[in-house]
């Protein structure tokens, strides 16, 4: 049976020793397959590094413990469906008394053995890298990361933070999360000041934002509000804002509404005619470009446009099919290999 990641190269394939511009050409760009932008919640949350932000005392901690037990547990979050999976929660400002009490009062105490809890944890320059990539190699089917707070993971080098330091921090998490394929999620503030884009308002520079791969508002008209706004804004989802309502007999957000429809793409009909060829009984299909288009009784298509249009939609077979797609280059042409995951993997 092929294995989980053995099928995607990573971006940087040339020696860091290399001083040299290495560059690739379009058509080589097209010919390579690249690691999936996994989503862990369809339409919300992504692989890499988002930031959550809000001011004090909006409920951001209930969020953040909500959606790592919703991952937990493989429920629906806010009407997005979710891919089941381990989750580590770095809630640095509690302790596990407070953490007892709040995760019983939210879900009661059958409790998930998919769900880490931890409120101690070095800072970014003091083994933090470390401590996190001892427990995912440790723990492979974890996917999510949620470290609350920021300003108790960084690096204290100075009294004030410039947009180097900012988009550093972020950058050093999305390392992580890039080489593991995860998501890794920061809890941070907003400033009190006014800003006319949302985003503007989170504490600190503008790096955070620029080198994070999303970010969520939470926000209320009035502190003592029931109801909450939540932005979100990222590279691999699109634009939204969604109403929830705390519930206080339980302390979790319940979903309102969402203020815009979402832009479903229209489906691809080649896809559609390679996930036939891992349906059913038969999970893995292999064998090159050229046999592919005939098992798929294509004949106007040439086998490289066929292998260029595959590495392009790699993400839409991984999320919206459960297949992983691998098109290694060898010397008669192509080697191709399709494997359709389980559902409860999916």
């Amino acid at each position: 049976m092929l294995k989980d990641k053995v099928f995607y190269p990573t971006n940087s394939q040339h020696s860091a020793a290399s001083s040299s511009l290495q560059t690739v050409t379009l058509p080589e760009l097209y010919d390579t397959a690249y690691t999936p932008a996994t989503a862990l919640i369809d339409n919300f949350l992504y692989s890499g590094v988002y930031i959550l932000a809000g001011p004090p005392k909006t409920g951001k901690s209930f969020l953040m413990a909500q959606l790592a037990y919703h991952v937990a547990a493989g429920l629906q979050f806010f009407n997005h469906k979710v891919t089941p999976a381990s989750v580590l929660y770095l809630s640095l400002e509690d302790n596990l008394a407070r953490l007892q009490k709040r995760f019983s009062r939210m879900f009661g105490v059958e409790g998930n053995a998919n769900l880490y809890l931890a409120t101690q944890a070095d800072s970014l320059n003091q083994g933090l890298q470390e401590q996190l990539t001892e427990f995912l190699q440790s723990n492979p089917a974890t996917k999510l990361i949620i470290i609350d707070t920021l300003q108790k993971i960084r690096e204290f080098t100075s009294s004030s933070y410039s947009y180097a330091s900012d988009y550093h921090i972020i950058n050093i998490l999305k390392e992580i999360a890039a080489r593991y394929n995860i998501c890794i999620i920061v809890v941070h503030h907003t400033r009190k000041m006014e800003a006319e884009d949302k985003f503007d308002k989170i504490s600190g520079t503008t790096g955070l934002l620029g080198a994070a791969d999303g970010a969520m508002i939470l926000q209320k008209e009035k502190r003592t509000d029931k109801r909450a706004q939540l932005n979100i804004v990222g590279r691999e989802l699109p634009d939204q804002e969604i109403i929830i309502e705390f519930m206080p007999e339980n302390c979790t957000w319940k979903f309102i509404r969402s203020c815009q429809q979402l832009w479903e793409e229209p489906k691809d009909l080649l896809l559609e005619k390679v996930a036939a060829l891992v349906s059913g009984e038969n999970k893995i299909w292999h064998g090159s470009a050229t046999q592919m288009l005939q098992d798929l009784n294509i004949d106007d298509m040439k086998s490289h446009i066929l292998t260029r249009k595959l590495n392009v939609k790699v993400d839409k077979l991984y999320n919206d099919y459960g297949i992983y797609y691998h098109n290694k280059r060898v010397n008669k042409g192509s080697d191709i290999t399709l494997q359709k995951l389980d559902a409860k993997t999916a």
